[in-house]
């Protein structure tokens, strides 16, 4: 197999399983770990993968995403830390808005059942999750379907949220960086989002370290925009340090 030939395979395999590790790409690919650490810079100077930690994560863009499939399989004890720590950020809030995504699916389940609590979604998972609970009054947001999420995007959506105001919303994103704020491949989905940061007055970012630095296709919103931002530890101190100085409280768990 040529070089072009295993940087695409090796392209193809983080982008399936969400993260691929140097030694394990090296032993399928019959090629030494020096080879791949090569082919992986190659393709970071791209703009395709992410290093990281001894392997690589895909990098999201106008031209690929993960599915909820794959994230539900990946750093799983981080995202049900996170989950938990952002749910303790509710306050007194009344109405609540969760973001398409794992993560902040998780956040919802952590939501307290012992009052009542108003949650519009996009995502069909959680609007699902928690319609069962008797202190839930559950708005899922109308419009396409997007297969990959399971959530709704386009202007039935839209709409929707441009008539509400929530007092607190979890949101997501595929990326986040101090000098381009909140991004997300799809332009449909970044139109949601940031109808959602326009129609809220709280907004809480919660995702995992690796989503930090990385920069996606469509931006939505800035680091300024949030009051916290919660991930794991991960995220270095003084990294976490400098995103504070933006303004959000920044929370390592």
């Amino acid at each position: 197999m040529d070089a072009e030939g295993r940087r695409r395979g090796i392209l193809d395999t983080v982008r399936q399983t969400g993260y691929a590790d140097v030694a394990k790409l090296a032993a399928d690919l019959g090629v030494s770990k020096e080879t791949v650490r090569r082919d992986l810079s190659v393709l970071a100077d791209h703009g395709l993968v992410r290093r990281r930690h001894g392997g690589a994560y895909p990098v999201e863009s106008g031209g690929f995403e993960t599915t909820l499939d794959v994230r539900t399989t990946m750093q799983i004890s981080e995202k049900s830390r996170i989950a938990a720590a952002a749910a303790e950020l509710l306050g007194d809030a009344s109405t609540v808005y969760i973001d398409e995504g794992y993560t902040p699916q998780l956040i919802a389940v952590a939501l307290p059942r012992d009052r009542p609590l108003t949650v519009v979604t996009s995502s069909l998972g959680t609007a699902g999750a928690l319609a069962a609970f008797d202190n839930m009054t559950v708005l899922l947001l109308g419009g396409r379907v997007r297969g990959g999420t399971m959530a709704t995007v386009d202007h039935w959506a839209t709409r929707m949220l441009a008539g509400l105001i929530v007092d607190l919303a979890y949101i997501g994103a595929n990326g986040i960086s101090r000098e381009y704020g909140l991004t997300t491949p799809d332009p449909a989905v970044s139109e949601v989002k940031a109808q959602v940061i326009r129609s809220s007055r709280r907004r809480v970012f919660s995702g995992v370290h690796k989503k930090f630095g990385a920069v996606s296709f469509c931006r939505f919103g800035d680091v300024t925009e949030v009051e916290a931002i919660v991930t794991d530890t991960g995220l270095s101190v003084s990294e976490a340090h400098r995103y504070s100085l933006l303004g959000p409280h920044v929370i390592r768990v």
